[in-house]
Protein backbone atom coordinates (compact mmCIF):
# COMPACT_ATOMS: atom_id res chain seq x y z
CA UNK A 1 0.00 0.00 0.00
CA UNK A 2 1.39 3.42 -0.85
CA UNK A 3 1.15 6.38 1.42
CA UNK A 4 -1.06 7.99 -1.00
CA UNK A 5 -3.94 5.67 -0.33
CA UNK A 6 -4.28 7.27 2.83
CA UNK A 7 -5.51 10.08 2.20
CA UNK A 8 -3.07 12.56 4.02
CA UNK A 9 -3.58 16.39 3.79
CA UNK A 10 -1.42 17.22 0.88
CA UNK A 11 1.00 18.83 3.07
CA UNK A 12 2.05 15.87 4.82
CA UNK A 13 2.40 14.13 1.96
CA UNK A 14 4.74 16.36 0.37
CA UNK A 15 6.65 15.74 3.47
CA UNK A 16 6.41 12.20 2.82
CA UNK A 17 7.52 12.53 -0.61
CA UNK A 18 10.35 14.49 0.18
CA UNK A 19 12.07 11.92 2.32
CA UNK A 20 11.66 9.39 -0.94
CA UNK A 21 9.05 7.25 1.22
CA UNK A 22 6.78 5.51 -0.73
CA UNK A 23 5.37 2.02 0.13
CA UNK A 24 4.08 1.81 3.59
CA UNK A 25 5.56 -1.26 6.32
CA UNK A 26 3.20 -4.22 7.44
CA UNK A 27 2.63 -2.30 10.68
CA UNK A 28 1.81 1.38 9.07
CA UNK A 29 -0.76 -0.24 6.41
CA UNK A 30 -2.55 -2.07 9.55
CA UNK A 31 -2.30 0.73 11.94
CA UNK A 32 -3.07 4.09 10.08
CA UNK A 33 -6.44 3.59 9.06
CA UNK A 34 -7.67 2.77 12.43
CA UNK A 35 -6.05 5.34 14.17
CA UNK A 36 -7.44 7.91 11.39
CA UNK A 37 -10.86 6.41 12.45
CA UNK A 38 -10.10 7.34 15.93
CA UNK A 39 -10.05 4.17 17.65
CA UNK A 40 -7.57 2.81 20.40
CA UNK A 41 -5.13 0.62 19.15
CA UNK A 42 -2.24 -1.34 20.92
CA UNK A 43 0.45 -2.02 18.52
CA UNK A 44 3.20 -5.07 19.03
CA UNK A 45 6.54 -4.46 16.73
CA UNK A 46 9.43 -4.34 17.37
CA UNK A 47 12.53 -1.43 15.87
CA UNK A 48 12.79 -1.40 12.66
CA UNK A 49 9.28 -2.45 11.50
CA UNK A 50 8.44 1.41 10.84
CA UNK A 51 6.38 1.54 14.25
CA UNK A 52 7.10 5.82 14.81
CA UNK A 53 5.55 6.16 10.86
CA UNK A 54 2.50 4.35 11.77
CA UNK A 55 1.37 6.49 14.97
CA UNK A 56 3.08 9.61 13.69
CA UNK A 57 1.75 10.15 10.23
CA UNK A 58 -1.85 9.86 11.48
CA UNK A 59 -1.63 12.27 14.04
CA UNK A 60 0.14 14.84 12.22
CA UNK A 61 -3.05 14.34 9.64
CA UNK A 62 -5.62 14.87 12.87
CA UNK A 63 -4.39 17.57 14.17
CA UNK A 64 -3.95 19.29 10.98
CA UNK A 65 -7.84 19.65 11.02
CA UNK A 66 -8.10 20.57 14.41
CA UNK A 67 -8.07 24.39 15.72
CA UNK A 68 -4.67 26.55 15.85
CA UNK A 69 -5.24 26.91 19.49
CA UNK A 70 -2.01 26.88 21.09
CA UNK A 71 -3.04 23.70 22.93
CA UNK A 72 -0.88 20.38 23.44
CA UNK A 73 -3.04 18.05 20.90
CA UNK A 74 -0.82 15.08 21.36
CA UNK A 75 1.75 13.67 23.94
CA UNK A 76 3.91 10.31 23.00
CA UNK A 77 5.78 9.64 26.36
CA UNK A 78 9.11 7.42 25.39
CA UNK A 79 11.83 5.73 27.57
CA UNK A 80 14.74 7.10 27.00
CA UNK A 81 16.33 10.79 25.48
CA UNK A 82 17.99 8.58 22.22
CA UNK A 83 14.49 7.46 21.42
CA UNK A 84 12.70 11.41 22.73
CA UNK A 85 15.51 12.35 19.60
CA UNK A 86 14.77 10.29 16.94
CA UNK A 87 10.91 11.03 17.14
CA UNK A 88 12.12 14.62 17.22
CA UNK A 89 13.69 14.19 14.43
CA UNK A 90 10.75 12.17 12.38
CA UNK A 91 8.52 14.22 13.37
CA UNK A 92 10.70 17.73 12.11
CA UNK A 93 10.87 15.62 8.62
CA UNK A 94 7.02 14.93 7.99
CA UNK A 95 6.06 17.74 9.70
CA UNK A 96 8.29 20.04 7.70
CA UNK A 97 5.05 21.46 5.36
CA UNK A 98 2.32 21.28 8.08
CA UNK A 99 3.08 23.88 9.90
CA UNK A 100 2.69 21.77 13.26
CA UNK A 101 4.66 22.74 16.17
CA UNK A 102 6.21 19.90 18.24
CA UNK A 103 8.84 20.01 20.65
CA UNK A 104 11.20 17.27 22.63
CA UNK A 105 11.64 16.80 26.10
CA UNK A 106 14.25 15.22 28.09
CA UNK A 107 17.26 15.05 30.29
CA UNK A 108 20.27 16.34 30.36
CA UNK A 109 19.45 20.22 29.57
CA UNK A 110 20.85 23.12 31.83
CA UNK A 111 18.58 26.13 33.20
CA UNK A 112 18.28 28.04 30.41
CA UNK A 113 17.26 25.43 27.95
CA UNK A 114 14.87 24.60 30.74
CA UNK A 115 13.06 28.35 30.28
CA UNK A 116 13.02 27.87 26.59
CA UNK A 117 11.18 24.63 26.91
CA UNK A 118 9.34 26.22 29.41
CA UNK A 119 8.08 28.85 27.10
CA UNK A 120 7.34 26.61 24.22
CA UNK A 121 4.92 24.44 26.11
CA UNK A 122 3.39 27.65 27.17
CA UNK A 123 2.69 29.32 23.83
CA UNK A 124 1.88 26.28 22.12
CA UNK A 125 3.77 23.46 21.04
CA UNK A 126 1.05 21.11 19.52
CA UNK A 127 3.03 17.51 19.63
CA UNK A 128 5.42 16.64 22.78
CA UNK A 129 7.60 13.88 22.84
CA UNK A 130 8.51 13.44 26.61
CA UNK A 131 10.55 10.90 28.57
CA UNK A 132 8.20 11.03 31.87
CA UNK A 133 10.75 12.04 34.50
CA UNK A 134 11.34 15.72 32.89
CA UNK A 135 7.87 15.80 31.67
CA UNK A 136 6.60 15.47 35.35
CA UNK A 137 9.45 18.22 36.27
CA UNK A 138 7.53 20.30 33.97
CA UNK A 139 4.24 19.74 35.50
CA UNK A 140 5.34 19.71 38.52
CA UNK A 141 5.57 23.73 38.01
CA UNK A 142 2.02 24.15 37.32
CA UNK A 143 2.20 25.90 33.32
CA UNK A 144 1.38 22.78 30.90
CA UNK A 145 -2.21 22.12 30.06
CA UNK A 146 -3.34 18.84 28.99
CA UNK A 147 -6.85 19.66 28.83
CA UNK A 148 -7.35 20.29 25.50
CA UNK A 149 -5.12 16.80 24.66
CA UNK A 150 -6.48 14.45 21.64
CA UNK A 151 -3.94 11.51 21.34
CA UNK A 152 -1.67 9.78 24.22
CA UNK A 153 0.95 7.84 22.52
CA UNK A 154 3.58 5.53 24.78
CA UNK A 155 6.06 4.04 23.03
CA UNK A 156 8.42 0.87 24.06
CA UNK A 157 5.86 0.31 27.05
CA UNK A 158 7.54 -2.66 27.96
CA UNK A 159 10.67 -1.16 28.32
CA UNK A 160 9.15 2.02 30.28
CA UNK A 161 7.73 -0.89 33.03
CA UNK A 162 11.26 -2.35 32.91
CA UNK A 163 13.06 0.82 34.02
CA UNK A 164 10.50 1.83 36.68
CA UNK A 165 8.50 4.30 35.17
CA UNK A 166 5.13 2.95 36.31
CA UNK A 167 4.64 5.49 39.12
CA UNK A 168 5.20 8.62 36.65
CA UNK A 169 3.17 7.07 33.96
CA UNK A 170 0.08 6.86 36.31
CA UNK A 171 0.74 10.37 37.56
CA UNK A 172 0.81 12.13 34.12
CA UNK A 173 -2.03 9.72 32.90
CA UNK A 174 -4.19 11.33 35.74
CA UNK A 175 -3.55 14.77 34.43
CA UNK A 176 -4.73 13.99 31.11
CA UNK A 177 -7.74 14.66 29.18
CA UNK A 178 -9.68 11.55 29.51
CA UNK A 179 -11.83 12.12 25.91
CA UNK A 180 -8.51 11.58 24.18
CA UNK A 181 -7.13 8.71 21.81
CA UNK A 182 -4.86 5.65 23.29
CA UNK A 183 -2.46 4.49 21.31
CA UNK A 184 0.34 2.09 22.78
CA UNK A 185 3.45 -0.07 21.10
CA UNK A 186 5.59 -2.44 22.55
CA UNK A 187 7.84 -5.12 22.04
CA UNK A 188 6.68 -7.55 23.94
CA UNK A 189 3.38 -7.74 26.34
CA UNK A 190 4.18 -8.73 29.27
CA UNK A 191 1.13 -8.93 32.30
CA UNK A 192 2.55 -5.66 33.27
CA UNK A 193 2.15 -3.72 29.85
CA UNK A 194 -1.45 -5.74 29.36
CA UNK A 195 -2.74 -4.12 32.31
CA UNK A 196 -1.57 -0.78 31.55
CA UNK A 197 -2.97 -1.00 28.34
CA UNK A 198 -6.17 -2.18 30.02
CA UNK A 199 -6.23 0.33 32.60
CA UNK A 200 -6.01 2.91 29.25
CA UNK A 201 -8.22 1.79 26.87
CA UNK A 202 -11.82 1.29 25.54
CA UNK A 203 -12.29 -1.53 23.21
CA UNK A 204 -8.52 -1.26 21.70
CA UNK A 205 -7.43 -3.23 17.98
CA UNK A 206 -4.45 -4.71 18.66
CA UNK A 207 -1.64 -5.66 15.93
CA UNK A 208 0.72 -7.62 15.88
CA UNK A 209 4.27 -7.20 13.58
CA UNK A 210 6.55 -10.23 13.90
CA UNK A 211 7.42 -10.35 17.51
CA UNK A 212 10.77 -11.18 18.42
CA UNK A 213 12.04 -12.03 15.14
CA UNK A 214 14.99 -10.87 13.23
CA UNK A 215 14.62 -9.14 10.21
CA UNK A 216 15.68 -11.89 7.52
CA UNK A 217 18.10 -9.84 6.05
CA UNK A 218 20.33 -9.72 8.58
CA UNK A 219 23.41 -12.50 8.35
CA UNK A 220 24.03 -13.51 11.89
CA UNK A 221 26.92 -15.40 12.70
CA UNK A 222 28.70 -16.14 16.16
CA UNK A 223 32.45 -17.37 17.55
CA UNK A 224 32.77 -19.57 20.18
CA UNK A 225 35.79 -18.14 22.01
CA UNK A 226 37.41 -17.89 25.28
CA UNK A 227 37.47 -14.48 26.85
CA UNK A 228 41.07 -13.64 25.88
CA UNK A 229 40.30 -14.61 22.60
CA UNK A 230 37.48 -11.78 22.25
CA UNK A 231 39.60 -9.00 21.45
CA UNK A 232 41.83 -10.76 18.87
CA UNK A 233 39.24 -11.95 16.95
CA UNK A 234 36.97 -8.84 17.10
CA UNK A 235 40.35 -6.59 15.70
CA UNK A 236 40.32 -9.29 13.01
CA UNK A 237 36.95 -9.05 12.08
CA UNK A 238 37.34 -5.25 11.83
CA UNK A 239 40.50 -5.35 9.48
CA UNK A 240 38.72 -5.32 6.56
CA UNK A 241 35.47 -2.97 7.22
CA UNK A 242 36.98 0.31 6.49
CA UNK A 243 34.52 2.72 5.09
CA UNK A 244 31.23 0.65 7.02
CA UNK A 245 29.36 1.72 9.67
CA UNK A 246 29.70 -0.82 12.42
CA UNK A 247 27.75 -1.17 16.05
CA UNK A 248 29.92 -2.78 18.69
CA UNK A 249 27.24 -3.89 21.93
CA UNK A 250 28.39 -4.42 25.77
CA UNK A 251 26.62 -4.95 28.26
CA UNK A 252 28.27 -2.91 30.77
CA UNK A 253 29.83 0.52 30.40
CA UNK A 254 33.35 -0.69 32.26
CA UNK A 255 33.97 -2.68 28.73
CA UNK A 256 33.00 -0.32 26.64
CA UNK A 257 35.60 2.21 28.29
CA UNK A 258 38.27 -0.58 27.77
CA UNK A 259 37.25 -1.26 24.40
CA UNK A 260 36.97 2.28 22.99
CA UNK A 261 40.54 2.55 24.57
CA UNK A 262 41.98 -0.31 22.83
CA UNK A 263 40.31 0.12 19.46
CA UNK A 264 41.40 3.66 19.69
CA UNK A 265 44.93 2.66 20.12
CA UNK A 266 44.51 0.82 17.33
CA UNK A 267 43.98 3.55 14.86
CA UNK A 268 40.96 3.04 14.51
CA UNK A 269 37.67 6.01 13.38
CA UNK A 270 35.99 4.97 16.90
CA UNK A 271 33.45 6.83 19.10
CA UNK A 272 31.84 5.44 22.13
CA UNK A 273 28.41 6.17 23.98
CA UNK A 274 27.65 5.20 27.54
CA UNK A 275 25.52 6.34 30.58
CA UNK A 276 28.53 8.20 31.89
CA UNK A 277 29.10 10.42 28.98
CA UNK A 278 26.96 14.04 29.39
CA UNK A 279 24.26 14.18 26.92
CA UNK A 280 25.65 17.01 24.87
CA UNK A 281 28.80 14.49 24.27
CA UNK A 282 26.74 11.61 23.61
CA UNK A 283 24.49 13.94 21.47
CA UNK A 284 27.97 15.02 19.28
CA UNK A 285 29.24 11.44 19.27
CA UNK A 286 25.43 10.15 17.55
CA UNK A 287 25.81 12.85 14.92
CA UNK A 288 29.17 12.18 13.76
CA UNK A 289 28.42 8.52 13.56
CA UNK A 290 25.12 9.46 11.69
CA UNK A 291 27.04 11.03 8.95
CA UNK A 292 29.73 8.58 8.76
CA UNK A 293 32.96 10.77 10.34
CA UNK A 294 32.77 8.18 13.08
CA UNK A 295 32.49 4.80 11.76
CA UNK A 296 32.93 1.99 14.27
CA UNK A 297 31.04 2.86 17.58
CA UNK A 298 31.21 0.87 20.90
CA UNK A 299 27.74 1.19 23.08
CA UNK A 300 26.29 -0.22 25.63
CA UNK A 301 22.06 -1.39 25.37
CA UNK A 302 21.22 2.22 25.82
CA UNK A 303 21.73 2.16 21.76
CA UNK A 304 19.50 -1.24 21.71
CA UNK A 305 16.03 0.41 20.69
CA UNK A 306 15.21 3.00 19.09
CA UNK A 307 17.84 4.64 17.17
CA UNK A 308 17.02 4.87 13.41
CA UNK A 309 20.37 5.29 11.80
CA UNK A 310 19.74 3.68 8.24
CA UNK A 311 23.53 2.36 6.36
CA UNK A 312 24.87 0.63 9.56
CA UNK A 313 26.29 -2.45 7.84
CA UNK A 314 27.51 -4.37 10.72
CA UNK A 315 26.63 -5.32 14.57
CA UNK A 316 29.16 -6.78 16.88
CA UNK A 317 27.47 -8.27 20.12
CA UNK A 318 31.15 -8.16 22.28
CA UNK A 319 29.60 -10.35 24.68
CA UNK A 320 25.77 -12.26 24.62
CA UNK A 321 22.93 -10.00 26.43
CA UNK A 322 21.57 -10.62 29.60
CA UNK A 323 17.93 -11.30 27.88
CA UNK A 324 17.22 -13.35 24.59
CA UNK A 325 14.69 -10.15 23.44
CA UNK A 326 17.35 -7.68 23.75
CA UNK A 327 19.72 -9.56 21.24
CA UNK A 328 16.79 -9.11 18.49
CA UNK A 329 17.19 -5.18 19.33
CA UNK A 330 20.72 -5.13 19.13
CA UNK A 331 20.65 -6.74 15.75
CA UNK A 332 17.98 -4.68 14.16
CA UNK A 333 20.21 -1.45 14.29
CA UNK A 334 21.26 -3.18 10.69
CA UNK A 335 19.56 -3.79 7.69
CA UNK A 336 17.10 -1.40 8.20
CA UNK A 337 15.23 0.32 5.03
CA UNK A 338 15.43 -2.83 2.43
CA UNK A 339 18.89 -2.84 3.34
CA UNK A 340 21.35 -5.82 3.54
CA UNK A 341 23.56 -6.32 7.11
CA UNK A 342 25.21 -8.38 9.22
CA UNK A 343 25.07 -9.30 12.85
CA UNK A 344 28.35 -11.25 14.65
CA UNK A 345 28.39 -12.71 18.04
CA UNK A 346 31.27 -13.35 20.36
CA UNK A 347 30.37 -16.47 23.21
CA UNK A 348 31.98 -16.51 25.75
CA UNK A 349 32.29 -19.63 28.25
CA UNK A 350 30.38 -18.04 30.40
CA UNK A 351 27.51 -17.30 27.52
CA UNK A 352 26.63 -20.13 25.78
CA UNK A 353 23.64 -21.32 27.89
CA UNK A 354 22.40 -17.64 27.24
CA UNK A 355 23.44 -17.80 23.92
CA UNK A 356 20.91 -21.15 23.31
CA UNK A 357 17.99 -19.30 24.77
CA UNK A 358 18.65 -16.61 22.25
CA UNK A 359 18.27 -19.63 19.48
CA UNK A 360 15.16 -21.06 21.33
CA UNK A 361 13.81 -17.24 21.36
CA UNK A 362 14.26 -16.56 17.40
CA UNK A 363 13.65 -20.19 16.24
CA UNK A 364 16.80 -20.89 14.23
CA UNK A 365 20.43 -22.08 15.05
CA UNK A 366 22.44 -18.66 14.45
CA UNK A 367 26.00 -20.04 12.05
CA UNK A 368 29.20 -20.64 14.27
CA UNK A 369 31.95 -19.50 12.82
CA UNK A 370 35.84 -21.47 13.04
CA UNK A 371 37.84 -18.90 15.13
CA UNK A 372 41.17 -18.14 13.17
CA UNK A 373 43.69 -20.68 14.11
CA UNK A 374 46.38 -18.13 15.12
CA UNK A 375 43.88 -17.14 18.49
CA UNK A 376 44.84 -20.74 19.29
CA UNK A 377 41.97 -23.81 20.30
CA UNK A 378 38.89 -22.37 20.93
CA UNK A 379 35.94 -24.21 23.28
CA UNK A 380 33.31 -26.15 21.52
CA UNK A 381 29.54 -24.68 21.91
CA UNK A 382 28.12 -27.24 24.39
CA UNK A 383 25.39 -25.05 26.09
CA UNK A 384 23.43 -27.93 27.47
CA UNK A 385 26.15 -29.29 29.31
CA UNK A 386 27.34 -25.92 30.75
CA UNK A 387 26.65 -24.63 33.95
CA UNK A 388 26.91 -20.97 32.25
CA UNK A 389 24.50 -18.66 32.55
CA UNK A 390 22.87 -19.63 35.93
CA UNK A 391 24.31 -16.18 37.75
CA UNK A 392 23.48 -12.45 36.69
CA UNK A 393 20.04 -13.53 34.85
CA UNK A 394 18.55 -10.06 36.49
CA UNK A 395 17.89 -7.22 33.33
CA UNK A 396 20.40 -4.62 33.28
CA UNK A 397 18.85 -1.26 34.11
CA UNK A 398 19.29 0.68 31.06
CA UNK A 399 20.13 4.48 31.02
CA UNK A 400 16.84 6.66 31.04
CA UNK A 401 15.46 9.52 32.30
CA UNK A 402 14.30 9.58 35.27
CA UNK A 403 15.17 12.54 36.66
CA UNK A 404 14.07 14.64 33.26
CA UNK A 405 15.47 16.69 30.95
CA UNK A 406 14.61 18.31 28.01
CA UNK A 407 15.49 18.59 24.22
CA UNK A 408 14.23 22.17 22.15
CA UNK A 409 12.16 21.33 19.18
CA UNK A 410 10.08 24.18 17.87
CA UNK A 411 7.96 24.43 14.65
CA UNK A 412 6.40 27.50 14.03
CA UNK A 413 2.55 27.33 13.92
CA UNK A 414 1.87 28.85 10.37
CA UNK A 415 -1.33 28.23 8.37
CA UNK A 416 -1.74 25.06 7.52
CA UNK A 417 -0.40 23.49 4.64
CA UNK A 418 2.57 26.55 5.10
CA UNK A 419 6.16 25.64 5.36
CA UNK A 420 7.08 25.85 9.00
CA UNK A 421 10.59 27.52 10.26
CA UNK A 422 12.76 25.95 12.83
CA UNK A 423 13.58 28.16 15.81
CA UNK A 424 16.39 28.45 18.53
Amino acid sequence: MEFKEFDFHPALLDGIDSLNFKTATPIQEQAIPHILEGKDLIGIAQTGTGKTAAFILPVLDRIMDMPEDHRIKALVIVPTRELAMQIDQAVEAYAYFTGISSIAVYGGGGGSEFSQERNAITKGAELIIATPGRLIAHMNMGYVDFSQLQFLILDEADRMLDMGFMPDLQKIIQALNPKRQNLLFSATMPHGVMKLARSLMHDPVTINIALSKPAERVRQEAYVVHDEQKLPVLLDILKDRTGQRVLIFSSTKQVVNRLFQKLRSKKLNIGMISSDLEQSEREKVMLAFRNSQVEVLVATDVLSRGIDIDGIDLIVNFDVPQDAEDYVHRIGRTARAAREGTAITLIGPADQRRFQRIESLIGSEVEKIPVPEQYGPAPAYTPKSSHSGSKNRHRNKRSGDKKGGYHKHRRSSKKRGGQGSKTT
